[in-house]
């Protein structure tokens, strides 16, 4: 049995460290540089010989960079006779153009789900939850909205939305019924949030008493942290898959939930 090694790529190191802390080893040493002329270079710092080697990697920041840099962390392992490499990738980039599927790679992929840390979030921070609606802000949420409403013994609701072009929304419709009740908002992703500020609105004006939204991955670019502040919103929860402690220095509404324990902070 192949002993475990865990490196860190550049993206998220607090994460990778939270990561290895939780399984008790250190982090495997790795200096990542850049060349004169822009190109990444990677130098791993210990042998990884016959070992089991997972390399930390999210997909934020400088996305194109730190996707080079994990498939260089790659292929040095591979060099260096590693066991078996495993890319643990906390945000996909690229995800939302669908690339996972086209091609990019044929090796297999296992999906980790935010549901349960979800679930426990609502459980612990909203009074109110068995009187509350799951609300996905567009259809094609539904099978994640179901499966969580199911969880929680409660109803569920969704927004129909119609977009003149990306990251801008045209008209929404809800469909299910919020009134007198607590919505909360659940998404794979925000980045803009104009969308999840748009539907907090509608929810608010369909009657809901108050409005969460939990996403799991907080990109929130450009005007996103301005949209939240001004939005109906009493918390935006996220995971920590992408770095949020400068979000959360302009926006007090976001908190986020540790994919590592299930912990809220």
């Amino acid at each position: 049995m192949p002993n475990i090694k865990i490196f860190s790529g550049s993206s998220h190191p607090d994460l990778s460290q939270k990561i290895a802390d939780r399984l008790g080893l250190e982090l495997g040493k790795v200096v990542t540089k850049k060349f004169s002329n822009q190109e990444t270079c990677v130098e791993i710092g210990e042998s990884v010989r016959g070992e089991d080697v997972y390399i930390v990697q999210s997909g934020c920041g400088e996305i194109n960079d730190n996707l080079m840099e994990l498939l260089i962390m790659i292929n040095a392992c591979k060099i260096a006779s590693a066991s078996r490499v495993t890319a643990v990738i906390p945000c996909f980039p690229y995800a939302r153009q669908d690339k996972k599927d086209k091609g990019f790679f044929d090796i297999p992929v296992d999906n980790l789900y935010a549901e349960p840390a979800v679930l426990k979030w609502i459980k612990e921070n909203i009074n109110e939850w068995k009187n509350c609606t799951i609300v996905s802000p567009d259809a094609g949420g539904a099978k994640r909205l179901t499966s969580i409403a199911d969880r929680l013994n409660v109803d569920f609701a969704l927004i129909h939305k119609e977009r003149k072009k990306a990251n801008e929304v045209d008209r929404m419709v809800l469909v299910g019924d919020v009134k007198d009740r607590v919505a909360i908002l659940v998404d794979d992703m925000a980045d803009t949030c104009g969308t999840v500020c748009h539907a907090a609105d509608k929810l608010v004006s369909a009657g809901a008493t108050k409005v969460y939204a939990i996403l799991t991955h907080g990109i929130f670019s450009g005007p996103a942290i301005s949209r939240i502040n001004n939005a109906n919103f009493e918390a935006v929860v996220v995971t920590n898959t992408i770095p949020q402690e400068d979000k959360i220095k302009h926006c007090n509404k976001i908190q986020y939930v540790a994919v590592r324990t299930h912990e809220c902070v």
